[in-house]
């Protein structure tokens, strides 16, 4: 039976790396396994090419690189009021293990696999509950007082873990019990290699790896914790219900006796408030006036296509014109305040995108709720004219 030795640590934290260098010492283990993956091994111990404007445009899903780029600034910030690098802990468990030769594993999930399943399982009220929450800890991280050794007292990180379950009960069950699990499997397969195992963990993944190393039989299998998240494709399945719904609007309205003017004037508050959102909010991202001009100018042919986002077209335009530049990744990372970020025309690009999908999208919910009270007329009348009279017709053809 292996002997495994956890060490809880907080990310930003010099008591941390001296716990580390000390557990180390002390339980002299044949093998130090860290809570890491290659990806996040690699730009911790080497200098990694960043990835172009175009990758980022073409991968998409804006609000999930957001998300990332926020709790790493968070960390980072934190990292700056203690004077530890954001990960050091680790570097320093690579580096112990190395000096006594002593082989390291990578413990962790994929952080890829990890964000995906993360982002997938939220419900779109979790996602924007963490968005705002997120923002919010941008302004008030900045010159607080943080205790950052709280972090590896349990007693304080179980009841932020609980409370970060209370917020997002999906997201903590992707980003902190599924990663319990994995943490626990490669854990006990190193217990099945080597005789002493040492594995640094962050403190809030302490209580739930310990607990499945004592009932290993309560693990859930490993490849679900990997597979990718299956569900319906909601965002498109919205998409195509609001194309849907806004061509029978305007069929029932052409078919009601209304009048030309009227079906015009519906045309046209579509353009108009579907296009005008989606340019005020690609200005509040800190758009140039182009990008605005174009988030207007599509927005109302995006918001009809479940493939397109007016987001895209936007950022392309901001790209082209606020060209990013080569190390724009370490600048957003490095980043002092928001309003530095912003600054910076990679991450600015990305903000584009993301805000401008969300003005359009709020154009969209606008159109459908007001309407009717801007052209002035009955909706029941319309439904119950337009619809009776286009089926008159299709009979009629038969």
């Amino acid at each position: 039976m292996a002997e495994i030795c956890l060490v809880g640590t907080a990310h930003v934290s010099q008591k941390s790396v001296d716990e580390v260098r000390s557990a180390i010492e002390e339980f002299q283990p044949d093998i130090v396994g860290v809570e890491l993956d290659r990806g996040r091994f690699i730009s911790l111990t080497q200098e990694v090419a960043e990835p172009s404007v175009t990758d980022i445009l073409k991968g998409g899903n804006f609000g999930r690189l957001l998300v990332q780029w926020v709790l790493t600034y968070i960390q980072q910030r934190i990292g700056a009021e203690t004077g530890v690098k954001p990960g050091a802990e680790m570097l320093v468990a690579i580096e112990e293990a190395e000096a006594h030769q002593k082989p390291v594993a990578l413990i962790d999930r994929d952080i890829r696999i990890t964000l995906a399943r993360f982002w997938g399982m939220m419900g779109i009220w979790e996602k924007i509950k963490l968005l705002g929450a997120l923002m919010y800890s941008m302004v008030s991280v900045e010159g607080q007082k943080i205790d950052v050794d709280e972090f590896t007292n349990q007693d304080v990180v179980s009841a932020a873990m609980e409370e970060f379950r209370k917020f997002s009960p999906r997201g903590a069950q992707a980003l902190i019990d599924e990663r319990d699990a994995y943490l626990a499997h490669q854990i006990l397969m190193l217990g099945g290699r080597y005789e002493r195992v040492l594995a640094v963990v962050g403190a809030g993944h302490i209580r739930g790896v310990q607990r499945y190393l004592d009932a290993p039989e309560t693990l859930p299998p490993l490849p679900g914790l990997t597979a990718e998240v299956k569900g319906l494709p909601w965002a498109k399945i919205i998409g195509v219900g609001v194309t849907v719904f806004f061509l029978l609007l305007i069929a029932a309205i052409a078919f009601s006796g209304v009048g030309l003017e009227v079906l015009l004037t519906a045309l046209l508050y579509w353009i108009l408030i579907t296009g005008s959102l989606s340019a005020v909010f690609t200005l509040l991202a800190g758009g140039h006036p182009l990008s605005a001009a174009t988030a207007f100018a599509v927005s109302w042919m995006t918001s009809l296509h479940p493939l397109l986002a007016a987001g895209w077209f936007a950022a392309i335009v901001e790209a082209k014109i606020r060209r990013p530049t080569a190390g724009e990744l370490r600048q957003i990372i490095a980043a002092e305040t928001f309003s530095e970020m912003r600054k910076i025309p990679l991450f600015r690009v990305v903000l584009v995108a993301a805000l401008a999908n969300v003005g359009c999208t709020l154009g969209v919910i606008v159109y459908f709720m007001f309407i009717f009270p801007i052209l002035g007329i009955d909706p029941k009348l319309i439904v119950i004219d337009g619809f009776s009279n286009m089926w008159q017709m299709i009979m009629g053809l038969f």
